[in-house]
């Protein structure tokens, strides 16, 4: 960790006291994490490294939900996926009853409870809360079988890819797009060079969190990490998004053990106990 404010710090009740974390997720999705570590002492930078916008076309998605009951398996990767079909839903008039037949997996907690908010039944979360996991989970289960994936226009494949292995028929559709937020170009080269608002600690929830920040940063591929983050931490939620970070040069501080927001701010506060 950063010494820059660390002398701040308190024990105890406030693990991150005095630590300053930019958060780059989502500005609509950044509020809970923002406000865990709040809670934890922290002093929070919100700056968000990607923005969620509609497709270019809602054609394949709408075409795919009028389909639905030719579908054996729905499989949502995200909450901005979950989000982004249930708004299609009633455009189309169609109800959750659409979906009785089907049994879902969603990619983790986040994505299982958003679901769940709308009064539908998830049959399958995998261990882990990658593609990896959600494959190993489903592959014994989907030969066969018709299976509708919705997610982000830009996607690792190996869902796709490994359950077409296991002999399913997969249908991949776009509910949304991430792009790099123009506007926060400024506003995090100038948050690097302020001594008042320089954070500790930067937060990466995705691969696209990553790349976009180093878009933001405009340093490109180099074959070490930027002089603009010397002496920060750099977090991520998880392998995946470590794999990426690294790929990119900028490297990986701290990884959370379990793949979620709350993952990664219990190994945010498990790094900054040693003082």
């Amino acid at each position: 960790m950063t010494k820059s404010h660390r002398d701040d710090r308190k024990p105890g009740q406030y693990p991150l006291q005095g630590l300053r974390v930019l958060v780059g997720r989502a500005r609509h999705q950044a509020s809970a994490l923002s406000a865990d570590l709040r809670k934890l002492g922290a002093e929070v930078l919100e700056i968000p490294f990607i923005e969620i916008r509609k497709p270019r076309s809602f054609r394949p998605l709408d075409a795919a939900l009028k389909n639905l009951p030719s579908y054996d398996w729905l499989i949502l990767t995200s909450v901005n996926g979950v989000d982004a079909m249930w708004d299609r839903l009633p455009k189309l008039r169609l109800t959750k009853k659409s979906l009785k037949q089907l049994k879902i997996a969603a990619i983790g907690p986040a994505t299982k409870k958003a679901i769940e908010k709308r009064s539908i039944r998830v049959d399958v979360v995998p261990e882990e809360y990658v593609a990896e996991s959600v494959v190993k989970s489903l592959r014994k289960q989907v030969k066969g079988k018709r299976i509708l994936l919705v997610r982000a226009k830009v996607a690792r494949d190996v869902i796709p890819r490994e359950l077409r292995k296991a002999g399913a028929y997969v249908d991949v559709v776009e509910a949304y797009e991430t792009v790099v937020p123009v506007s926060s170009r400024t506003r995090l080269r100038a948050a690097l060079k302020s001594q008042d608002k320089r954070p500790d600690v930067i937060t990466f929830t995705s691969s696209s969190t990553a790349k976009n920040f180093l878009s933001l940063l405009a340093s490109g591929r180099s074959r070490k990490r930027p002089p603009q983050l010397e002496g920060i931490t750099l977090a991520s939620i998880g392998p995946v998004t470590s794999e990426t970070l690294r790929e990119l040069k900028l490297g990986v501080d701290i990884e959370a053990k379990q793949y979620t927001i709350s993952g990664l701010i219990e190994a945010i506060v498990a790094n900054s106990r040693p003082l």
